[in-house]
């Protein structure tokens, strides 16, 4: 894809480095699906914004720089001090605090963030029924929930019906994967969030032709990588689904974090 046309797409993503954001993604672009997802938010200066499983920081980066938000970059598996090492060196010290928290057992006051917003990763912990319930207690009313992430463009019921590119890698790596209607039942039902957008982004096959040419170039093993290459009926896709908070208050029935 021509660079000129990528910045008529994501003009604010392609002000970074490339280098820099290909070494901190941690699989595709990151920046390119934030954007993509910040095109449908109403982001201010001065809102609190928690950036959950946040990754190497830059997503939180770019809020801030991008928006003016106060952003929580947490995530479990990198750490904070690492982070923070990022965050220092783009000038973002004041606007974005670094935490290494599980996702499950977040230290934050009720009604604190007027967003929450999840990038490639809710996936890994948002298929738990009782997930959106525990983390819309954090959510002022109004704020809102978004994510983006990957999808199927139809739902696998059986192992039987898994495509063939799939089987190899399925029960490792894809078994959690789900269709946006999948995806929006379980949040309506729960009358938690009021769905403002549930939708295949727009840019799903510019994010997919850059991610692989990106594993090309690099030539190091990345099944995800493999499956969208292999992908020749467009069966995986990325979607973002936003949620605007209801007054609902959300009840929680024995929810525990993991145990460590």
């Amino acid at each position: 894809m021509a660079k000129q046309s990528l910045k008529h797409v994501f003009p604010k993503a392609l002000h970074y480095d490339p280098d820099w954001v290909r070494k901190h993604s941690m699989g595709e672009n990151v920046l390119f699906n934030l954007e993509s997802l910040t095109k449908s938010l109403n982001l201010k200066p001065g809102m609190r914004v928690l950036d959950l499983g946040c990754g190497k920081a830059i997503s939180s980066i770019f809020l801030a720089k991008e928006f003016g938000v106060t952003v929580y970059a947490v995530d479990e598996a990198v750490s904070a001090s690492d982070n923070f090492q990022r965050i220092c060196s783009q000038g973002c010290e004041e606007k974005v605090i670094p935490l290494e928290a599980d996702a499950r057992a977040l230290p934050f006051a009720e009604e604190f963030f007027d967003a929450v917003i999840v990038v490639d990763s809710y996936t890994y912990f948002g298929t738990d029924e009782k997930y959106l319930p525990y983390i819309a207690r954090f959510i002022k009313p109004e704020g809102c929930l978004a994510i983006v992430d990957v999808c199927f463009t139809q739902e696998i019921e059986s192992l039987e019906e898994v495509p063939e590119f799939l089987r190899e890698d399925y029960q490792r790596y894809w078994y959690f994967i789900h269709t946006i209607a999948w995806w929006q039942k379980l949040w309506e039902k729960t009358g938690l969030v009021q769905i403002e957008a549930a939708e295949e982004l727009a840019e799903a096959d510019l994010v997919r032709k850059h991610y692989i040419e990106d594993f090309e170039e690099k030539g190091k093993p990345d099944p995800f990588a493999k499956a969208l290459q292999l992908d020749e009926e467009g069966f995986i896709s990325f979607f973002k689904l936003i949620g605007r908070r209801t007054s609902q208050s959300a009840y929680l029935q024995n929810y525990k974090p993991k145990s460590k």
